[in-house]
Parts: structure tokens; sequence; C-alpha cells
């Protein structure tokens, strides 16, 4: 891949990959990091990369690990107060937002990854089997499982809606 394919690539995926790391990690900030440092390490893997091959799903695959492994050290630095400052959103996202983030977040990993690739990221249920490595049966079975979990949670918000 050429410095011009990388760049649209990067240009046409960049926002993207942030919504659905996001939604995977609830942070924006950690989710931006993310999803910067997978396009650099893409650049500095470009030429052993199979870029054919969807490179999204290798940015996104690398991105939502790199999301993991910082929760994973963030959750450590909790026992210690001093160091579990976590910098201040500077915007205000929307009362719908903040329900389906929360509600999001109260999945279980697997369901959620399920849900967020399917429906943000819009793979089909073979793609996010493949990206996963589970059967396509588990795939649709967590998607199920998700989607009823989501609807309970986010019921109660729908009827203060209507009322």
């Amino acid at each position: 891949m050429d410095e011009a394919q990388f760049d649209r690539l990067y240009s046409q995926s960049f926002q993207k990959l942030v919504g659905q790391i996001y939604a995977m990690c609830g942070n924006l900030t950690e989710a931006q990091d993310c999803v910067q440092e997978a396009f650099i390490r893409a650049w500095d893997h470009r030429r052993k990369l199979d870029w054919e091959r969807h490179p999204e799903a290798w940015l996104r695959t690398t991105a939502y690990r790199l999301a993991v492994s910082r929760w994973r050290k963030a959750r450590r630095a909790l026992r210690q107060p001093d160091r579990a400052v976590e910098p201040q959103r500077t915007y205000e996202p929307s009362p719908d937002r903040v329900a389906i983030d929360a509600a999001l977040q109260q999945l279980p990993e697997d369901q959620r990854r399920a849900i967020v690739f399917h429906h943000l990221c819009d793979l089909s249920v073979a793609q996010v089997a493949d990206e996963v490595g589970s059967p396509t049966g588990t795939v649709k079975a967590r998607l199920a499982r998700g989607r009823a979990t989501l609807a309970r949670l986010l019921n109660t918000d729908l009827e203060v809606r209507h009322a």
C-alpha cells in the first residue's frame, strides 16, 4: 500500500473506527488514541499486511485490543487513587446517547462486541463471526441476547418519552 492509498484509508475510516471503538469502550479520548495508534502500527507494518482483505477489520481489532489493554492498566491504577484521575469530558452527549452507552456498558463484553460490530460497523453475522473468531450460531445467540437486554434496559427510557 502506498502513501496515497494509506491516506485515503485514514480519511475514510478514522472517524468511523473511532465511533465503533467508542461504542465498545465508552471513552471518546481513549477511542481516538487507540484508533490513532492502530493506524501508526498499520503504517509500520504496511508491507507485511494483506491490504486486499479488509484493512478496517485489522485496524478495528488492533484498536479494540489497545483499548482493552489500556482499560486493564487503568483498572489496576484504580487501586492507587492518586493515579486514577480521568480527564474531564469536553462535550455533552445527548440523553439518548447517554442511555445507549450506559445500556451497552451493562452487556457482557462478547454481546457488546457483537452488537457494535453488527449494528454500528454494519458487518454481516458471518463477518462478525470471522472477526471475533466464533461460529455464526454463537454470534446470532449473542446478538439475540444482547438485543433483548438492550430492549429491557432502554424500555424505561422509551416509556418516559411517550408519557
